[in-house]
C-alpha cells in the first residue's frame, strides 16, 4: 500500500504559522517544509481550522480485503477481489484490483476480465464482523458519540475530548489511525470536518490511509466544482433528472434559491440547497447504525423451482438470525428480495406484529412472500432480511396462536448453543441438510 500525503484544501498561500503535524511521528510543523522536519516522512497534515474540527468520519481502507491480506501475507503485493461465484458480484476489492478498473457491485465475470490475474476469495462476514468489532471498540475509548454506518465506518464527534486525550482531535485522531495499524493489523482514512456531510466526503479523498480536512472556510468554494452526486441521495437516476435539467455541478446548486429547488424537487431539492452550502446541522447519534440486516445470494445458475429456493432460502435466513443476535438488535419488518433472469428487481415486505431474532419466523414469513412469487419465473438471486430495528428485549413474546412456536424457538436457542460451541456446521435443519444453500 502507497502512503498518501495529506490533502491540504486551501484555496490561498499557506500562511506561516498555519498549525499542522506528521502522522507517523507526531512532531509539530513549524517551518513550511513538504517533509517532516523530524522524521522526514512526507505524511503531513496542515489546515487553518485544523484544532478547531471535531467532528470525523472514519472508514477502513478496502476493508474486507485489508482483512484478507492482513491474515494471508503471501496476498499483500497481489490484486484481491472479495466475491464470488462466476455470477456473483465484487463486494470488495483491495487498492491494486482498482487500479485495474474492478469495482464494488461489479459483475464477477467484469472484474476478471479487466483483473484476470487477481485472487478472489469468497466473503467471511464472521471473521469481518469480528474485526469490525474491534474496531468499534477502539473508537469508543475516544469518545462515547460514536453513530456507526456499518460494519466498518462510523462517525465520531470528539468535541470536549482534549482534557481526557491530552490532544485537540485532530491529533488524537492521527494516534487512533497508527494504533488500528499497529494493533489490528489494517489501515484506515480520517474525515475531519465540522458536519457529517463534509466529513464523510474529506474521507473518501485520499484514500488509501488518508487524512483529510475540510473547514468551514472553504466548504463552498471546495464544493462548487464537484459533481452533483457527491451529495448524498444523488444516485444514477436523480442525477439524470438534473443533468436533464442542465445542473451538472454543486455550484449550479449554489446560485439557486432553496424555494426554488424545493418547487422543482420536493424535499430532495432543500437538501440540495443545503448540503451544497456545506450546512448540515445533523448530530452524532448513539446507536444510529445500519438500518437493516440481511443476507443475499446470486445462483452460479438460474433457479425457477420452489423446492430448490426453500433451503437456500432457509440458510440465509439462520444467517440472518445469527446476525441480529449478534448485534444485539431484532427486527421488525421482513424484506424478500429477488432479481430475476433478465436482472428487473422484485422487492416483497411484511411487518410483523412483534419484532423478532429468530431464523424460525423470518424463514417462515419468507417462504410465504416467496409463495406468490415462485411461478415458474426464473431467478438469479434471492436475499431475506429485515429492517426497523429495535432493542430486543420487545422481540419473539410467546405466541398464544401458534402453540409450536414456543419449542421452535427453543430448539432454536439450543443449536445456537451447539454452533457456538462446536461451529456453525455442527447442526443443521432438515430444510438444509443435504440440500442446496446460498452459493
Amino acid at each position: 500500500m502507497s502512503q498518501c500525503s495529506i490533502f491540504v484544501l486551501a484555496m490561498v498561500p499557506v500562511p506561516d504559522k498555519m498549525p499542522g503535524f506528521c502522522r507517523d511521528c507526531l512532531g509539530e510543523q513549524k517551518a513550511e517544509t513538504r517533509r517532516c522536519t523530524a522524521c522526514g516522512s512526507p505524511r503531513l497534515v496542515r489546515h487553518k481550522e485544523l484544532y478547531d474540527l471535531t467532528l470525523a468520519h472514519i472508514d477502513c481502507d478496502a476493508f474486507y480485503a485489508s482483512v484478507e491480506k492482513r491474515d494471508n501475507p503471501e496476498l499483500a503485493d497481489k490484486p484481491v477481489i472479495i466475491g464470488g461465484g462466476k455470477r456473483g458480484v465484487v463486494s470488495t476489492a483491495c487498492y491494486i484490483a482498482r487500479i485495474h478498473g474492478v469495482r464494488s457491485a461489479m459483475p464477477m465475470f467484469k472484474a476478471l476480465e479487466a483483473c484476470p490475474q487477481a485472487v478472489v476469495i469468497r466473503p467471511d462476514m464472521e471473521k469481518y464482523v469480528r474485526v469490525g468489532r474491534q474496531v468499534r471498540a477502539l473508537m469508543q475509548e475516544l469518545t462515547p458519540l460514536v453513530q456507526p454506518l456499518s460494519i466498518d465506518e462510523a462517525f465520531l464527534e470528539l468535541g470536549g475530548t482534549e482534557r481526557l486525550h491530552h490532544d485537540p482531535p485532530a491529533r488524537t485522531l492521527a494516534k487512533f489511525a497508527r494504533r488500528i495499524e499497529k494493533e489490528i493489523g489494517i489501515t484506515i482514512s480520517v474525515g475531519l470536518s465540522y458536519c457529517k456531510f463534509l466529513a464523510k466526503v474529506a474521507s473518501d479523498l485520499q484514500k488509501p490511509r488518508g487524512f483529510s480536512v475540510i473547514g468551514r472556510e472553504e466548504a463552498v468554494s471546495f464544493l462548487a466544482p464537484r459533481p452533483v452526486t457527491t451529495i448524498w441521495g444523488v444516485g444514477k437516476a436523480f442525477s439524470a433528472t438534473l443533468e436533464a435539467d442542465g445542473i451538472r455541478t454543486i455550484g449550479q446548486l449554489q446560485t439557486m434559491e432553496e424555494t426554488d429547488l424545493m418547487r422543482r424537487y420536493g424535499s430532495m431539492g432543500q437538501r440540495l440547497a443545503r448540503l451544497s452550502r456545506g450546512v448540515d446541522d445533523r448530530d452524532v447519534h448513539l446507536n444510529d447504525a445500519a438500518k437493516s440486516v440481511s443476507s443475499e445470494t446470486t445462483f452460479f445458475d438460474d433457479i425457477s423451482r420452489y423446492e430448490d429456493l426453500i433451503p437456500i432460502l432457509r440458510s440465509l435466513s439462520e444467517k440472518v438470525s445469527w446476525r441480529l443476535k449478534k448485534s444485539g438488535v431484532a427486527g421488525h419488518t421482513v424484506v424478500l428480495k429477488m432479481k430475476t433472469a433478465d436482472f428487473k428487481s422484485r422487492t416483497r415486505n411484511r411487518r410483523l406484529e412483534d419484532p423478532t431474532q429468530l431464523a424460525d419466523k423470518i424463514f417462515r414469513t419468507g417462504v410465504d412472500l416467496l409463495e406468490r412469487e415462485a411461478d415458474g419465473t426464473k431467478f438469479r438471486l434471492i436475499g431475506i432480511g429485515v429492517t426497523d430495528l429495535c432493542d430486543p428485549v420487545r422481540a419473539d413474546p410467546p405466541d398464544l396462536v401458534d402453540v409450536q412456536s414456543g419449542r421452535r424457538a427453543a430448539a432454536e436457542a439450543a443449536m445456537d448453543k451447539l454452533r457456538d460451541k462446536f461451529g456453525k456446521g455442527a447442526v443443521e435443519t432438515g430444510y438444509t441438510f443435504g440440500g442446496k444453500r446460498d452459493q
